[in-house]
């Protein structure tokens, strides 16, 4: 039986990757911060999906045992915050939380545990629209995160696959984001006209995906073996899904 590691798992992407996993067939360990507040109810939720709860410490030496216990075939970094989440989270721990922190740092982490496991499992990422493929970062914050983890995950000796979705929509997400909603509206009927106009390549690049079929796509990438060392932008991921 296949078995996946998904680092993320509470996100709104990542709980949907869970259940696409398990669906799948796949044996999921889905990782949930040993010190969140909430870890009894997401232990619960995920094994009422059917897969396993796993609380491993986020330190190197913790990840690199644990990953070499469970031998995952694949892991999925599906890690990231915003200004928001990031600005709670500082005044309620006092530590530093940002994209570098979190979208960066800790996918750094997986990579080299996952090295140090004795495995070579793939790595998915979940990256993001917009992010280059050249030598120069982008100017913000979060894109230079993206664009710096992108480079350490190409060059991390691992099989990979790469997604850059644009606006991820859907139900169900848990950090009311009325501003967000608001963009992705404006954005998806700004992309349509233009699609109509005759630039549909731009329209099926930047238009939203859903949760759900974002993380069918994630996974469907990750059991295919064709799919390695590839990046994938939103046409191409909404295709697999």
């Amino acid at each position: 039986m296949t078995t996946a590691f998904v680092a993320g798992a509470t996100g709104f992407t990542g709980r949907e990757v869970v259940r696409a996993l398990v669906e799948q067939g796949v044996r999921a360990f889905a990782h949930v911060r040993p010190d969140s507040p909430r870890f009894s109810e997401w232990q619960k939720r995920f094994s009422e999906m059917g897969a396993l709860a796993d609380s491993t410490a986020w330190t190197e030496d913790a990840m690199a045992e644990t990953l070499g216990r469970l031998a995952p075939d694949v892991m999925f970094g599906l890690l990231g915050t915003t200004r928001a989440r990031a600005k709670a989270e500082r005044a309620a721990t006092g530590k530093r939380v940002d994209y570098e922190t979190i979208d960066h740092a800790l996918t750094a982490l997986l990579l080299k545990a996952a090295l140090r496991s004795g495995h070579r499992p793939r790595f998915v990422y979940l990256s993001a629209a917009g992010t280059p493929d050249g030598d120069r970062p982008p100017l913000s914050a979060y894109g230079a995160a993206r664009w710096k983890t992108e480079r350490e995950v190409k060059t991390s000796g691992l099989p990979f696959v790469i997604a850059r979705p644009s606006f991820i929509a859907g139900p169900g997400r848990e950090d009311d984001r009325p501003a967000e909603r608001f963009g992705v509206a404006v954005a998806d009927g700004a992309l349509r006209a233009a699609g109509v106009l005759g630039m549909r390549r731009l329209s099926e690049r930047y238009r939203s995906t859903t949760n759900t079929a974002l993380a069918q796509s994630l996974v469907r990438l990750a059991l295919d073996p064709a799919a390695a060392g590839r990046v994938y932008e939103s046409e191409a991921l909404r295709r697999c899904s």
